[in-house]
C-alpha cells in the first residue's frame, strides 16, 4: 500500500540524511522526497511517500520518532488528506501538434508557460494518477522531458502537524 508520510523536523545540517539513511538502513525505498522550511525558520517539514505493508511503516513511523532531529510523524493517508505534486513536460510541438497538445493541456487544466518554435513546456498540479494520465495521453513519443516535484500533502480538518 501506499503511504505518505509527514515529518515535522528541526532545520538543521543532517538531519535530512538522517531520515533517508533510515529508510536505506531498512531497504526500503522513498518513491518521491519533498522538503521546506516551515512558517517557523527552525523547523522544516518533509513529506515522503513509499510502499509497503501497514505493519511496515508502523515500523517505520516508530523508528523516525526516535530520530533526534525529528519532532513529529504523521501517516496522512490513515486519514482525510490533501495531496498534490507539480509537473513540468516538455514536449515537441510542431505543426498540427501544436493544437493537439494545447487542447490535451485544456483538458487536463494544464498551463503553457513557454512555447517555442518546435516545443511546449506544459505545467501541471494534480494527483500522481492525473499526471500519469496526461503523459499517456500526449503520447510517450511526444515527451521530450518530465520533472516532478513529488507528492505534497496536508491533513484536511482540525488535525495539523505542529508543536
Amino acid at each position: 500500500m501506499r503511504h505518505i508520510i509527514s515529518v515535522l523536523m528541526e532545520n538543521e545540517p543532517g538531519a535530512l540524511s538522517r531520515v533517508v539513511g533510515l529508510f536505506a538502513q531498512r531497504n526500503y525505498n522513498i518513491e518521491s522526497l519533498n522538503v521546506a522550511p516551515t512558517e517557523d525558520a527552525t523547523l522544516s517539514r518533509l513529506t515522503l511517500t513509499t510502499i509497503g505493508a501497514d505493519h511496515k511503516i508502523e515500523q517505520i513511523t516508530k523508528q523516525l520518532n526516535k530520530l533526534i532531529d525529528v519532532v513529529k510523524v504523521v501517516d496522512l493517508t490513515e486519514g482525510a488528506h490533501i495531496e498534490r505534486e507539480l509537473m513540468f513536460v516538455k514536449v515537441k510541438a510542431t505543426g498540427g501538434q501544436r493544437a493537439e497538445v494545447k487542447r490535451t493541456t485544456d483538458i487536463f487544466r494544464g498551463q503553457i508557460v513557454d512555447v517555442t518554435a518546435n516545443t511546449y513546456v506544459v505545467q501541471l498540479a494534480g494527483d500522481s494518477a492525473k499526471l500519469d494520465a496526461f503523459i499517456q495521453a500526449i503520447g510517450s513519443s511526444t515527451v521530450l522531458e518530465v520533472v516532478r516535484t513529488g507528492v505534497s500533502g496536508i491533513a484536511r480538518g482540525e488535525k495539523v502537524l505542529s508543536l
